[in-house]
């Protein structure tokens, strides 16, 4: 077995394979295998004070080894990333980073990531989200297009045993104050997803300012054999500003609040059209190793694919160019569609599932804290409080800050007024799938609110929020 279409073509059926029988790369990445690699640790101290430092102080995640990266030059790669995005690049610029993402000729979401742009000799760095580096990588191989690439993966399966450039993220109240002092001549004033070139402990870096649900915080990327020096550097400066460094559990849980989707399903197994790009695939490749989970259960695998209007993503398509799925989704703006929401669960159904762990009835599936999901991506109904099934609850993760269960989700337009009231179905069907992480368990209902994306006064005034050594959190 090759492709990815010999492994769709050696199963009747697909989903049943994500669903029972696959181990995502993120599961591995969120339970041990960067731990066991001594790269990050799960907590450093314990998630609750790393979460509460983001709010309160600041918090340092070191991001250098889990997200690969792909890099692209030559005289056709500003085409050929434009053809393959809706996104446009009117306003490209070198001080400023994109959320970049690419769609089939369907219209079906594939993957996105953040893009930097150096310039005409320099090119294009795209920072994470495997399914769409994958894509662009065939369209770089396959399509006619003079380009030079180069890719990065992560640590734990990168041939070299590291990578080609650290990255940071710094975030939190005092974020400010150690950034200031430890880049030189001050920090400059950046806007949300602006860019400069700054030295910090004697070492040239780019910074992006970024949060993940703070009210500051920049991301630091530079030549990853400066990793450790740049690294003290910030951990000297932060013991005088309350700095915490922050493990996995905390980075794949504080982001909640902003409400982005991390990796939803592909929409590239199905339609005669991708063929050849599934075998292009390699079978093993992340796309061939998705795990399914959660009560949403489906034989058709376009159940669970998403459009950029579900993921919040319809700001950035532009019309202003010819791009793979322009046509169907220019006429996707006529029609009803799913939009982006995020569920906050009900504390009295929450407490009811911890209960059972302990009564003498049925046991529900465990919500295991902060990130309590079992499948990447993870797909649990969302019905009305009539029973209609109206949406997919995908990202599910709790913060100490919000004291809240939360999760990411899509739905039906006419079913997502804020404030609203729907129920998620929590566990999966018929006791559970055959993962070995998913204990025996009985479904249940947990209702929730319909809440805007981002979550939180502090999640909004984040992406307002210019990021300067003198500002202030808000009060």
């Amino acid at each position: 077995m090759k492709s990815l279409q010999d492994l769709i073509d050696a199963h009747e059926n697909l989903v049943d394979h994500f669903y029972h029988d696959t181990v995502s790369q993120f599961h591995q990445s969120r339970t041990d295998l960067f731990a066991a690699k001594n790269l990050i640790q799960p907590e450093y101290t314990n998630w609750r004070d790393e979460q509460q430092a983001i709010r309160e102080t600041c918090l340092l995640l070191n991001q250098s080894h889990h997200m690969p990266v792909l890099y692209i030059a030559g005289p056709d790669a500003k085409r050929m990333l434009q053809y393959l995005s809706p996104c446009t690049f009117s306003n490209l610029a070198t001080d400023r980073a994109k959320q970049y993402f690419a769609c089939t000729p369907r219209g079906h979401h594939i993957g996105d990531c953040v893009l930097y742009y150096y310039g005409e000799e320099a090119g294009f760095e795209l920072v994470s989200g495997m399914p769409l580096l994958n894509w662009v990588r065939f369209h770089g191989e396959s399509g006619d297009f003079d380009v030079e690439m180069t890719f990065d993966p992560t640590t734990p399966f990168n041939p070299t045993g590291g990578r080609t450039k650290f990255r940071f993220q710094l975030e939190g109240p005092t974020a400010q104050a150690v950034l200031d002092q430890i880049t030189d001549g001050g920090w400059p004033e950046l806007k949300f997803f602006r860019t400069a070139r700054v030295r910090m402990a004697d070492r040239d870096v780019t910074v992006l300012r970024h949060g993940m649900g703070s009210v500051g915080g920049a991301e630091i990327s530079g030549d990853y054999a400066d990793l450790e020096v740049v690294r003290q550097a910030i951990l000297e400066a932060g013991a005088q500003h309350g700095l915490r460094e922050g493990g996995t559990k905390t980075y794949f849980s504080s982001g909640i609040v902003s409400g982005w989707v991390p990796y939803p399903l592909p929409g590239i197994y199905t339609g005669e059209e991708l063929r050849p790009y599934r075998e292009w695939l390699p079978a093993d490749s992340w796309e061939a190793r998705m795990q399914l989970g959660g009560s949403l259960r489906s034989d058709n695998i376009e159940d669970y694919y998403w459009t950029p209007s579900a993921l919040g993503y319809d700001r950035f398509v532009k019309f202003d160019h010819d791009f793979i799925g322009r046509k169907v989704l220019e006429a996707a703006r006529s029609v009803p569609r799913r939009v982006r929401r995020i569920l906050k669960r009900h504390k009295d159904d929450i407490v009811k599932v911890h209960a059972s762990q302990f009564d003498d009835g049925p046991v529900y599936k465990s919500i295991e804290l902060p990130t309590p999901i079992f499948g990447w991506p993870q797909a649990d109904e969302v019905r009305s409080p009539n029973g209609e099934l109206i949406g997919m609850s995908q990202y599910c993760a709790y913060t100490i800050n919000d004291r809240d269960l939360m999760s990411v989700s899509s739905l039906d337009e006419d079913h997502a007024e804020i404030g609203s009231q729907v129920l998620v179905t929590w566990g999966e069907p018929d006791g559970g799938s055959r993962k070995p992480h998913v204990e025996h368990h009985v479904q249940t209902t947990i209702r929730a609110t319909v809440c805007a994306a981002p979550y939180g006064k502090f999640a909004q005034e984040l992406k307002r929020s210019t990021l300067t050594a003198q500002a202030e959190p808000p009060q």
